[in-house]
């Protein structure tokens, strides 16, 4: 096979297996065995298994934060270089929620290997998470210019508490389901997209009030 069929055979055979199966109980083994090559191909492309892992989630996460902040630029343009804070929340936790819900996606293999990512504290994905963070430095500062006046640190734990829902609302759909007896509607994904935009906008906004003497505390 040759030299990219066999690193594309087994990147795709890694993410479904990880997907399905999740991370502590798929080996390289596993692995050779579903892309039909030895065991030298992986550690000549990749050289071990927290590298292929992280190959698969740097793959993914590039697609996604750029999808995010050309939605971001879009808005901002809409705005005149000042974006609505709604817009601004919408380009961050839009495009995971529509890659990840609904009955388009089916639960698709990189949408089930990105939720694993979610749920799964494993070390290269940590990793990257922590390094990878210009994307969410350009989210802060186009809150900064929609809410002027407010403080960094109001900003920040906003953009915090909008992906947590986002990510939560992922990770944890079906048990929503069966709480709600199904009438809360997980695939009408642009209503669960605007139910997270609102909350956090709301967030941001009950920020800038004057907050009891107990909260004042807490900060």
């Amino acid at each position: 096979m040759p030299s990219d069929l066999t690193r594309s055979a087994i990147l795709a055979a890694a993410e479904r297996l990880y997907a399905e199966r999740g991370f502590s109980d798929v080996t390289l083994r596993d692995i050779v065995a579903a892309a039909n090559v030895n065991l030298a191909a992986v550690n000549y492309h990749f050289g071990s298994k927290d590298e292929l892992i992280a190959e698969l989630f740097v793959t993914r996460s590039i697609a996604l934060n750029r999808e995010r902040l050309r939605e971001l630029r879009a808005a901002e343009e809409k705005g005149g270089g000042a974006a609505d804070i709604y817009d601004i929340l919408r380009a961050l936790v839009a495009p995971v929620m529509r890659d990840c819900l609904g009955p388009e996606t089916e639960r698709s293999t990189a949408a089930r290997f990105m939720i694993r990512a979610s749920i799964e504290s494993v070390p290269p994905i940590r990793r990257i998470k922590t390094r990878e963070i210009d994307h969410l430095r350009k989210f802060a500062a186009a809150l900064k210019r929609a809410l002027p006046g407010r403080s960094d640190v109001e900003l920040y734990w906003g953009l915090h508490f909008a992906l947590a829902m986002a990510h939560h609302t992922i990770r944890d759909s079906e048990r929503l389901t069966k709480l709600s007896d199904g009438q809360c509607d997980l695939d009408d994904v642009s209503g669960v997209i605007e139910r997270v935009v609102s909350v956090a906008a709301m967030g941001l906004v009950a920020a800038a009030k004057p907050q009891p003497a107990r909260a004042r505390q807490l900060q």
